[in-house]
């Protein structure tokens, strides 16, 4: 490895000198911005040089050669951005261009929250099916090996890289069910976990909100996550609760125990506390952190900055009423009998203050004679309807087949600040990719999925000052690309990929709203991708130079 550095050294020396020569003609040079190299050092003003894929040379450029110039004065140049969450696997499958990702600076997509692309089986293709065939999605492969080839085949705009579901394996081996796996079941799973890892898999995940996840103990994670550690991984994971504080508390417990019995790092995935009864709890999540971190466990998270959240309207639902998979759902929610139980346990949830109907908005439906409704809130349905609140959301889950995606507004600003600020969380969207054009232009999707980042550089780094420039930047790369093990991304210097982001300071914003979502951010001038400008003064190139990551796993 040290020869290998050594030699890489020396060629970067050598073409460098050659460059000054003149021997040697640049694709580009970004000249005169003032570079933010993402590792958190104060800016310095210099010149970024790009030949192929890579950043060969930095510093002082005067008097090279390049077949473009890029004049960046009074601009920020910095690595591209990585979205320590996005839900983009399937959708680069539908729109490969990636456009709410490359518009707000994001070349690098990690995903795989619970649920992943692969493993696949007849049983998981069938919970899939009506999404597939909405958008006319051909399944050709049943692992990671297939998808990514898939993927590359298709070519993308941006980088991906994935976890393995926990939830994946899950529901490969056991189905959809409210049980456990047998001795022979749990070996199967971490044998196919071992198997992903080995394809290219980051680590494993899991997403404990979410039916069947729900259904998993403890050990079972547990032996999960040591078949991805064997292999370098890491555990990431939306943990069981995220807003009750005893259940919080235990969650994050949960998550530590873990990540010691696995011998690996634990990510949580985007932290929050939720719920009005629990509001002004986030300093008590920090300090549980701090904690494990202060005991030896590698504990970090990742936040999106917004305080509201989103998911599907069903999963207001309980988890017992999702046993057995989507079919059985909706069959139990049809069920008057059983309808009266739920209603009755939804009432004395959230400390007996039962559903706020207020706080949830329809995002997206499936049926047509719903749209009406995208962009209303949950209580307006039931006002039209003229029926209890509680009844309304059953219908219209039925009616839509339970399809429809929410937006749920549920958090405070101070605690969302306070997590923003901790030197240890990373950013993300927990968004898939849109555009405001084509087949994933519809409905009122979460703002987050347009707005993330431009959000922060612009309201909380600019404006707020909640954070330094250097320090948001840091949150934005080299934190994540350190998580998940990126050793030539994240950063700006010689030998890295040239991942690049050229933006105002003064005038990159968000423009995505919760009433207008479709909206691209201002302010994000030149975006590259392995040395391809994809995003060019608001308007995507056409370059398609995206790049599957494989994690330390992965044997070819």
């Amino acid at each position: 490895m040290r020869r290998a550095t050594h030699a890489l050294d020396v060629l970067l020396a050598l073409l460098l000198f050659s460059c000054q020569r003149g021997d040697v003609i640049l694709d580009v040079v970004i000249t005169g911005g003032k570079i933010v190299d993402g590792t958190g050092n104060p800016w310095f003003f210099g010149d970024v040089g790009i030949q192929g894929e890579k950043i060969v040379a930095m510093g002082k450029l005067k008097g090279m050669t390049a077949k473009r110039t890029i004049d960046a004065t009074g601009k920020i140049i910095a690595p591209g951005f990585i979205d320590m969450l996005g839900q983009s696997g399937r959708g680069l499958l539908i729109d490969n261009r990636a456009m709410s990702k490359i518009s707000q600076g994001i070349t690098t997509e990690v995903t795989g929250e619970g649920g992943s692309v692969a493993p696949v089986n007849d049983g998981i293709l069938n919970e899939w099916k009506p999404f597939l065939d909405k958008y006319n999605i051909k399944v050709d492969w049943n692992d990671f090996e297939g998808y990514f080839k898939r993927l590359e085949e298709n070519k993308t705009a941006i980088n991906l890289g994935s976890f393995v579901g926990a939830t994946q394996v899950r529901a490969y081996v056991v189905g959809y069910d409210d049980r456990d796996p047998t001795p022979e079941e749990l070996e199967q799973m971490r044998q196919l976990v071992r198997t992903a890892m080995r394809q290219g898999a980051l680590g494993v995940s899991s997403s404990l909100i979410y039916a069947p996840a729900i259904y998993a103990k403890t050990q079972e994670l547990m032996e999960l996550a040591k078949a991805a550690a064997e292999l370098g991984g890491m555990y990431i994971s939306h943990i069981r609760d995220e807003g009750d504080r005893g259940k919080q508390a235990e969650a994050l417990f949960e998550a530590a125990d873990i990540a010691r019995t696995a011998n690996c790092p634990v990510e949580i995935w985007h932290l929050k506390v939720a719920g009005k009864q629990n509001w002004g709890t986030m300093n008590r999540v920090v300090n549980l952190i701090r904690d494990q971190r202060e005991r030896g466990i590698d504990m970090a998270a990742n936040v999106y900055p917004y305080t509201a959240s989103s998911n599907a309207l069903d999963e207001s639902i309980p988890g017992w009423v999702h046993d057995g998979g989507t079919a059985r759902f909706l069959e139990r929610l049809a069920d008057k009998a059983l309808r009266k139980k739920i209603r009755d346990e939804l009432r004395q949830s959230n400390n007996r203050t039962g559903v706020d109907f207020e706080g949830i908005m329809i995002a997206q439906v499936n049926n047509a004679e719903l749209k009406p409704f995208e962009g209303k809130r949950l209580s307006e349905v039931a006002r039209t309807w003229k029926k209890d609140p509680y009844e309304a959301m059953f219908d219209f889950i039925l009616l839509d087949q339970s399809r429809t995606s929410r937006i749920k507004f549920s958090m405070h600003e101070e605690d969302l600040r306070l997590a923003m600020g901790q030197p240890w969380t990373s950013f993300c969207t927990d968004a898939g990719n849109r555009a405001a054009d084509g087949p994933l232009a519809e409905g009122k999707p979460h703002p987050r999925a347009y707005g993330s980042f431009t959000r922060i550089l612009g309201h909380y780094v600019r404006d707020v000052k909640l954070l330094s420039l250097e320090e948001a930047i840091r949150k934005m790369t080299s934190l994540p690309a350190n998580r998940v093990g990126l050793k030539d991304r994240g950063v700006l210097r010689p030998g890295t990929y040239a991942d690049v982001v050229v933006f105002d300071p003064d005038t990159v914003a968000d423009k995505a709203t919760f009433e207008n979502p479709h909206q691209y951010s201002v302010g994000v001038e030149f975006v590259f991708v392995n040395g391809k400008v994809v995003w060019e003064n608001g308007t995507f190139t056409g370059n398609l130079p995206g790049k599957v990551i494989r994690g330390p796993g992965y044997k070819k």
